[in-house]
């Protein structure tokens, strides 16, 4: 990797070209005119940006016959993920995007080229970029500016095969002696004797371990046994060829079962169509050399479905994979995906495949390794098989520029290893609360305290990106907590907070109109959805991330640091504590338990991770106390008024936390719709004939009525009554959906129903077992006014236009 910084553009031109004429000149066999790939990454909306770019391509076009470039703006890099260069261009002089570098880097293959394009060297840490500018928020018009200081020592520290040059001066500042690095030190691939699939499909292979998962993938062929699933994990480091060893072998089980099924379907899934282009293209690859003709589908570019006579191959949303059948299902990139949606798949198919990244941009896989793989293990039900991957495709063993880029991005960061000095400070309750200066946090000093921090977020967290990490060192809204042992020091909880709010009247007046803002997401939230103009001019912290030690969970440690967080809210005079997150019962159950609101759901399910976002909120002011208490009773009415249309597919114990939440009551003198023909029809369905469906609308006003009301005024149900209600009656789910979330029979379900259904309509209208049955239109009419008001003359015919 060649770093060439400097303040003329066309300096800068010039010197990239002559290193790419030169790697060409002398790093290749000029007899073989092998053509060498160049991917040239640049931001086109910028002058000096573009002049980089022509004065390379010209001198590549006049000088370099072997080089055929492919020019690209950054925000089309995703789609060069998997892809295989010879030589890289990264202009990183108006921008630098972690994630950008995050992709792009390992696109080249052992003895390839990287040039990378920087500002003044002395000026770049300063520099205002496009993702800095991003990162700015309302009343903050200047970042941090340490990502770059970061990123530029790791450039000096790391000196094999990476070379800094200062253009400004001529002078080179970073590097030493070039070394020899074997592009390609392979074990020689060994193909399975009586291989299931076809030989032709296991030489498509580039290493052993892309074989091993192809073979492993014929375990799929036989069905499990009844009662059981079989499950594939396949783990490795990012630029092994997972996916397309994946994408090879599912192609050959496709082969196989198509010679006993009529037709075979295979789902594949992904954080994002992106994440599975690898797989789908040698998958296509995989199909023409077995002969069976198959037919790409595409969207903008991208291959969402692969057809043949007998077999289709079909990517779908995250999200919509438990509700689909299939014969196998392909999860690629699972540790980008949320886990508990990963447990809905794992439980809805009984053949599945998962392929993890360990370290790398896709995802945090030791996160997988932990909260997915190992409940999978537990399991009686489950056949698992574990392959794992270390052979890299594109470049050898121990790579130096490969250990630049997880260095940087701490893309193999790991939390601390605990001892029992430190459990036993938890014990005790010895512990430090640290306000972490990022400054002193991305220096040499304070690296080994980030890196333990990183790695409990890297575990905890489905999702971690190289962006995360400029956004902790440059976002100027953003601060950074952690609970520390006394002792040994080891960082066991960690949280990231913004400031927001604080808004003006005309900001807010627009918010309310609909506009977006950068940041501020509780607040605009709660502006759009509660209509509390307070809520844009109070100041808080939500809470962007929060997590412990895998090794120290269920220790009380989370809620620890909620409380040191909540005392510095207080210490600053602020207004509110809160936070955002896809809900489940676990994490909606700790937030309810440290005496935080829920204010607000999102009207559909994140497309990746499978849940609804919710905003909660602890109140520190009196104002933030009168508008969250008003919000909570808002907020409980349009759920409870929801639930049987927008949220019907809401998990019943979540939707019962957010129910029971305080204020216990939304009205304590509501009383429900009362009639005489209503309380006669709650006596025919509890102790007559009537059937639920025909008394539906009873039972739908006695079970707002029961959440409408504080505990003091409702009467007793059983937790499984009031999760029946809850379900089928607010959420109108079927019968047998409900049987199964609860494991029990239909007619439990529907026996149970009609028990709590006595019991409220005892409550609410009266209704009691021996009671009078039918009602007499005397009664209806009330008395006296019915014989007053006869309209039948004296033979009891009714008379024409009376009343």
């Amino acid at each position: 990797m060649f770093v060439v910084s400097g303040g003329d553009p066309r300096k800068v031109g010039a010197i990239t070209a002559r290193a790419l004429l030169y790697y060409e000149k002398r790093y290749r066999r000029i007899a073989e005119r092998r053509p060498l790939s160049l991917l040239y990454m640049f931001h086109d909306e910028f002058d000096d940006a573009r002049l980089r770019k022509e004065i390379v391509k010209r001198a590549v076009k006049e000088k370099g016959s072997l080089l055929q470039q492919t020019t690209a703006r950054y925000e089309e890099s995703e789609k060069y993920l998997g892809t295989t260069f010879q030589a890289l261009v990264l202009d990183l002089t108006n921008d630098l995007k972690p994630n950008d570098v995050g992709r792009l880097v390992g696109v080249v293959e052992g003895g390839g080229l990287i040039v990378v394009q920087a500002p003044p060297w002395d000026e770049w840490d300063t520099r205002m970029t496009l993702f800095k500018q991003s990162l700015l928020v309302p009343g903050y018009e200047e970042p941090r500016h340490v990502f770059i200081g970061w990123f530029k020592r790791k450039l000096l520290k790391h000196k094999t095969n990476i070379f800094v040059f200062d253009a400004d001066r001529d002078e080179l500042i970073g590097g030493e002696p070039l070394k020899t690095v074997p592009p390609k030190s392979r074990r020689k691939i060994r193909l399975p004797e009586k291989p299931l699939f076809p030989q032709d499909l296991y030489r498509l292979a580039l290493t052993q371990d892309q074989v091993n998962v192809i073979k492993s993938l014929e375990w799929f062929y036989d069905k499990p046994p009844r009662g059981k699933r079989k499950v594939l994990v396949v783990t490795a480091d990012r630029g092994r060829g997972k996916s397309c060893a994946v994408g090879i072998g599912l192609i050959g089980l496709a082969r196989a079962l198509g010679k006993v099924k009529n037709r075979v379907r295979i789902l594949v899934t992904a954080p994002s169509l992106g994440n599975v282009q690898s797989l789908m293209e040698l998958a296509l690859r995989a199909a023409e050399e077995a002969g069976l003709r198959p037919r790409p589908v595409k969207r903008g570019g991208r291959i969402i479905e692969i057809q043949g006579e007998k077999f289709s191959l079909e990517y779908w949303e995250p999200v919509q994979i438990p509700r689909l059948s299939a014969d196998i299902v392909a999860v690629d990139e699972a540790s980008g995906i949320h886990v508990p949606l990963l447990h809905k798949i794992w439980r809805a198919h009984r053949r599945i495949v998962f392929a993890a990244t360990i370290h790398g941009y896709e995802g945090a896989g030791r996160g997988f390794n932990i909260r997915f793989l190992q409940a999978v293990k537990q399991d009686p039900a489950t056949m698992l098989k574990h392959v794992t991957m270390e052979e890299p495709i594109r470049y050898g063993r121990g790579d130096p520029v490969e250990r630049w880029l997880y260095d940087t991005l701490l893309l193999d960061a790991e939390p601390a290893e605990l001892g029992e000095e430190d459990y036993e400070d938890i014990r005790r309750g010895r512990l430090e609360y640290l306000r972490l200066d990022p400054e002193w946090l991305f220096s040499e000093e304070g690296e080994e305290v980030l890196r333990q921090l990183f790695g409990i977020y890297v575990m905890a967290h489905y999702r971690n990106e190289p962006d995360d990490l400029g956004m902790l060192a440059d976002a100027p809204h953003h601060l950074i907590r952690a609970v520390r042992t006394k002792t040994r020091g080891k960082i066991v909880s960690a949280a990231q907070v913004a400031e927001e709010g604080g808004l003006g009247e005309e900001l807010i007046d627009r918010l309310l109109r609909g506009e977006k803002i950068a940041g501020n997401i509780i607040p605009d939230r709660l502006l759009k959805h509660q209509r509390i103009i307070e809520y844009g001019k109070m100041k808080g912290w939500r809470v962007v991330r929060i997590a412990t030690h895998p090794e120290a969970q269920s220790r009380g440690l989370g809620s620890r640091l909620l409380e040191w967080l909540y005392s510095e809210v207080e210490e600053r005079g602020l207004d509110w504590l809160g936070s955002g997150f896809g809900v489940n019962e676990k994490l909606l159950r700790f937030w309810r338990r440290n005496g935080f609101l829920v204010l607000h759901i999102s009207p559909d399910r994140n497309p990746v991770s499978g849940e609804y976002t919710i905003l909660v909120l602890k109140p520190r002011s009196e104002t933030a106390r009168l508008a969250a208490e008003l919000s909570s009773r808002e907020f409980k009415w349009k759920l409870l008024h929801s639930l049987y249309d927008t949220y019907r597919d809401l998990e019943t114990d979540i939707a019962m936390q957010m129910l029971d939440q305080p204020p216990p009551g939304i009205d304590e003198d509501y009383k429900p719709r009362e009639s005489p023909i209503l309380r006669d029809r709650a006596w025919v369905y509890n102790w007559g004939p009537m059937t639920y469906e025909s008394a539906n609308d009873l039972a739908l006003e006695m079970a707002r009525t029961y959440w409408m009301h504080p505990p003091g005024k409702r009467p007793q149900l059983s937790k499984m009554e009031r999760w029946i209600v809850l379900a089928k009656i607010l959420q109108g789910k079927p019968w047998g959906e409900v049987a199964e979330e609860l494991g029990v029979r239909e007619y439990k379900v529907m026996v149970t129903l009609k028990e709590a259904l006595r019991k409220l309509t005892t409550h609410y209208l009266g209704v009691k077992e021996e009671g009078p049955v039918g009602v007499r239109l005397e009664e209806l009419l009330g008395g006296e006014a019915y014989k007053g008001n006869r309209g039948d003359d004296a033979s009891g015919n009714v008379v024409e236009g009376e009343e």
